[in-house]
């Protein structure tokens, strides 16, 4: 798997993409001037409907193709031109992607910077997506954020992060008050941005979503690292665990069938990994993953025969299991879903 489309929904609201009346003004030049031209425009009754109801939408706010003024501080504008049509109180949801090539690898800080810059208007944001990017657009494990720690404080009621891109980023944040939920996705997490998540007081945390990834692209998180967690010993309000992408699952599931965690648990997330028959049977055995919820644990390497095992054993006790998409390891490779 490698992240192929932009988002759809997040955090239960259709994704929508503002695009200034600059911008489209700049749009219908190029559509005059090539009219067999398929770059992707704005419908701009669309996008007049979306304004009457902001509300409604989670507002991406990027321009890869670089249809808006690129003069100045051209993020910054762009965010404020948003602004300007857009009441910032009445938004309660945004997804920030790229702005030609800003949040790549060598220039990350344009769209960070501006983002905090016009946090104090967003004073309704509750949800924030970084890093909405696909493949075309830059690799998730090339994505070099930095220090990130600014999201969570420029926002005191934000209640739900998803950031996209591991290998640099860091967050050493004291704590969050409102924050519910946290995802980290990548092709590696490294075991530093682990601890300081760990280490951070998030009183009000339900969902942690960790994408583990491989080792050669920064993935050394162990579950002696996120041992404060699994032991219970921080987090403790966490009913929702995904330890996803893993190349190790296996290894993972063994540590958390003894694991005090496992006891709070309603829903746990061990997809997208390496799961084998050997994970499995530590599954079946240990009675705390019983008393899940769901467990999703789609994209795997378990047999036919295991799979048939695993998904009755776990629906006779009344638990949502998530078998789809199994692979074959000798024929398709055993990795998990996001590397590079």
């Amino acid at each position: 798997m490698t992240f192929n489309a932009h988002m759809t929904e997040f955090a239960g609201l259709p994704v929508y993409e503002y695009r200034s009346p600059e911008g489209m003004a700049a749009q219908r030049e190029w559509a005059g001037k090539h009219p067999n031209g398929r770059r992707e425009t704005t419908d701009p009754l669309a996008m007049l409907a979306a304004l009457r109801t902001p509300g409604s939408f989670a507002w991406r706010l990027r321009d890869s193709d670089g249809w808006e003024p690129g003069e100045g501080e051209f993020v910054r504008r762009y965010y404020e031109r948003f602004c300007s049509e857009v009441p910032p109180e009445s938004v309660s949801t945004l997804v920030i992607g790229n702005f030609e090539e800003t949040m790549e690898v060598m220039e990350p800080e344009p769209i960070r910077d501006a983002l905090v810059t016009c946090a104090p208007r967003w004073t309704g944001l509750r949800s924030l997506f970084y890093a909405d990017l696909t493949y075309d657009e830059c690799e998730a494990s090339w994505l070099e954020h930095g220090d990130l720690s600014a999201l969570v404080t420029s926002f005191p009621s934000l209640e739900r992060l998803g950031i996209r891109g591991t290998g640099s980023l860091s967050l050493p944040v004291d704590g969050h008050p409102a924050l519910r939920s946290l995802t980290l996705q990548g092709g590696g997490l490294p075991a530093d941005l682990a601890r300081q998540v760990l280490a951070g007081d998030y009183p009000a945390l339900e969902h942690l979503e960790l994408w583990l990834g491989v080792e050669n692209y920064g993935g050394d998180t162990s579950p002696e690292a996120l041992a404060p967690l699994l032991n219970g010993e921080v987090h403790t309000g966490v009913r929702s665990l995904g330890l996803r992408n893993a190349e190790h699952t296996d290894l993972w599931v063994r540590a958390l069938a003894d694991a005090p965690i496992l006891e709070r648990l309603e829903d746990l997330d061990l997809s997208m990994g390496t799961l084998t028959d050997e994970g499995a049977r530590v599954l079946l055995d240990a009675p705390g993953f019983r008393k899940l919820r769901r467990l999703d644990l789609h994209r795997h390497f378990l047999s036919e025969e295991v799979e048939v095992r695993v998904r009755d054993a776990f629906a006779s006790v009344g638990v949502e299991v998530d078998l789809s998409e199994r692979l074959n390891a000798e024929r398709d490779g055993s990795y998990p879903s996001v590397t590079e």
